[in-house]
């Protein structure tokens, strides 16, 4: 599906917060094929100082993870203004479906954003964090996971599910997985983690 985007410019910019502008900037060097880009160019695309970039970043790794942290919030987003189904499994199948949807939107900056993500920063990065509470939002309160182990589920299975995702999306990112496989390889994995909490007929539809 395509959507329009709004690809804000420099000066339009220059209301907005200085860790905006640089995020924005850099978004927009990678729309331009530029995933090379120096953080002297970032600082003259966002019409910043030089130093700007390190001193509300730290690093070009800590600027990536940060886009990264804009997709995970897009999916969110996407998603909570869905109508989700009550169940776990179905609204973590969806959710991958929305997931996948924002990665292939735009699929080499995404790549270039992914390709970053395995690269430390000056300090700890927020992915993780940001990815497992998207995965809980779809997991909801567990609706038609077995009751014997629902508490579990919703314990463990938002972490398992963003360390899974990110796991197929490397493969994406390499080049291993064409674009049109990535939902279902996405599918597949969330599924088979979902298998020991869920009620069996909950997987007995083998086109879901």
């Amino acid at each position: 599906m395509t959507r329009n985007k709004t690809q804000a410019s420099p000066t339009a910019a220059r209301g907005e917060p200085l860790r905006q502008r640089v995020i924005d900037a850099a978004e927009r060097l990678l729309r331009q094929g530029k995933a090379d880009f120096s953080m002297r160019d970032l600082a003259t695309e966002a019409a910043v100082s030089f130093a700007t970039p390190f001193n509300q970043f730290g690093s070009k790794a800590a600027i990536m993870h940060a886009l990264s942290a804009r997709r995970i919030d897009t999916m969110a987003k996407r998603f909570a203004g869905m109508s989700p189904p009550p169940d776990a499994a179905g609204r973590v199948l969806l959710a991958i479906d929305t997931a996948v949807e924002v990665m292939l939107e735009e699929p080499e900056v995404n790549r270039a954003v992914m390709g970053w993500i395995g690269t430390a920063g000056p300090s700890p990065g927020t992915v993780l964090a940001h990815s497992t509470a998207l995965w809980s939002l779809a997991l909801g309160d567990g609706e038609g996971l077995s009751a014997a182990g629902r508490q579990e589920a919703l314990r463990r299975l938002s972490e398992q599910l963003a360390f899974a995702f990110r796991g197929v999306l490397s493969f994406w990112t390499a080049g291993e997985l064409p674009d049109e496989k990535l939902a279902t390889n996405a599918r597949e994995i969330a599924k088979t983690l979902l298998l020991g909490f869920a009620e069996r007929p909950l997987f007995c539809d083998s086109a879901s």
